[in-house]
């Protein structure tokens, strides 16, 4: 199946979040019972919600988006993968986004491809997207979608082989699949002091798209195709 998808039509993208303020002090006092409340499960006895603060950029009521990196394949002369991030304000990053998607990933044809995405990219940008009173883009709006119609592809997925109790980080895929590693810098726990202290958004995006990068990669040794040369990867 996955040898019959046109890479064309794929577009990759990864995104990158943080808690929505940097301190839990400065949530208001409803946030804070709330934040506790959708965190008891995970934290159990072990933190407070406060201890827990520094995770609270995975979940979309929490957290904000500061960056989304996304990737396609050229075919025009050779292949080629043009990268690009869209920074800013979080409104500013889901408008341009939603731009994106509508004027050239809007077709039946075209899928979106994240590692994990189906659980955590392509929810948290529509959630968020909600929460910024956006117009969700049809290609993340599943309501009335039938299982098919939904066109997503997700790398997690595709290496799970219908064991649904498996994970595997990307990290870990890149190594195993002979992949150069995408985390040569800073990792996911790092995002939110290189935002927060110091306000290196240019490095975070850099990180995402790596990771943009990498997701390809993996697609292309499903495939059993040559992996992407640095000369072929175009950062816009």
């Amino acid at each position: 199946m996955i040898t019959q998808l046109q890479l064309d039509d794929i577009l990759f993208l990864d995104i990158e979040t943080v808690p929505q303020e940097e301190t839990f002090s400065n949530l208001d006092i409803i946030d804070q019972q709330l934040y506790g409340d959708k965190t008891k499960y995970q934290r159990k006895d072990e933190f407070t919600p406060e201890q827990f603060y520094d995770r609270a950029g995975i979940w979309a009521e929490f957290g904000k988006i500061i960056c989304i990196s996304v990737g396609y394949f050229v075919h025009r002369k050779g292949r080629e993968f043009r990268v690009r991030s869209f920074t800013g304000t979080e409104t500013q990053i889901l408008e341009n986004f939603a731009a994106l998607l509508n004027e050239h990933f809007s077709g039946n044809k075209h899928l979106l491809c994240a590692h994990n995405g189906k659980e955590f990219d392509f929810p948290y940008i529509a959630r968020r997207m909600i929460i910024n009173q956006l117009e969700v883009p049809s290609k993340l709006d599943l309501f009335g979608k039938k299982p098919w119609e939904v066109m997503h592809l997700d790398t997690l997925e595709l290496w799970k082989f219908g064991d649904y109790k498996h994970f595997t980080s990307l990290k870990l895929l890149t190594r195993v699949l002979g992949i150069p590693s995408p985390k040569d810098d800073i990792d996911g726990s790092q995002v939110r002091d290189v935002y927060y202290k110091e306000q290196d958004v240019p490095r975070i995006a850099r990180y995402c798209e790596r990771d943009v990068v990498a997701v390809a990669q993996v697609v292309l040794r499903l495939r059993k195709e040559p992996i992407l040369t640095d000369e072929q990867i175009v950062t816009k």
